[in-house]
């Protein structure tokens, strides 16, 4: 796998450049992580201990970008775009029968989403009131920085189960 698909955030950057350019590097290594892999592949469970695919990364991917800039951060009514099964399990990992195409346009329509939600705000520190609590924007993408390296994770050993390649 090529590194030549992501962009390194700066050494030396203001913390809105720095968080947002974390935040798209996260984004990218999941896409790296994804990449040249056929629809089989990326719907392959391949932990037997766990139902994790790479599709399932992206389609929750979709999920949680939307609740937290549109939902939380824009206030916006939305329904899951993957709704949850009969069972109360979360639909986007349930990827069988799924499109793969759907699953991606989906995500990067969400990612361009929430980068212009997060450039309507004047500053990290603008905050939004939700459930109670209030959320500033700062928090939001350092939780998504968080969401993503811990999902990448998972999406690093399911590569490597899946063909062998690894990388970072």
């Amino acid at each position: 796998m090529s590194d030549q698909q992501r962009t390194e955030p700066a050494k030396t950057a203001d913390d809105r450049t720095s968080l947002t350019a974390f935040l798209d590097h996260q984004r990218e290594t999941l896409a790296w992580k994804c990449a040249g892999l056929s629809a089989e592949q990326l719907k392959r469970k391949a932990v037997p201990t766990s139902g994790l695919t790479l599709l399932g990364l992206v389609r929750h991917a979709v999920e949680v970008e939307r609740s937290w800039f549109r939902l939380v951060l824009n206030g916006e009514r939305l329904t899951s775009y993957w709704p949850r099964t009969a069972d109360g399990e979360f639909g986007e990992f349930h990827v069988a029968d799924a499109d793969v195409d759907e699953a991606f346009a989906a995500w990067r329509a969400a990612c361009e989403d929430s980068r212009s939600a997060a450039d309507a705000f004047n500053s990290l520190d603008d905050t939004v009131e939700f459930r109670s609590e209030t959320i500033s924007l700062r928090y939001i993408l350092t939780h998504m920085i968080e969401e993503y390296a811990r999902h990448n994770g998972h999406a690093d050993l399911l590569r490597e189960a899946i063909d062998g390649a690894t990388g970072e």
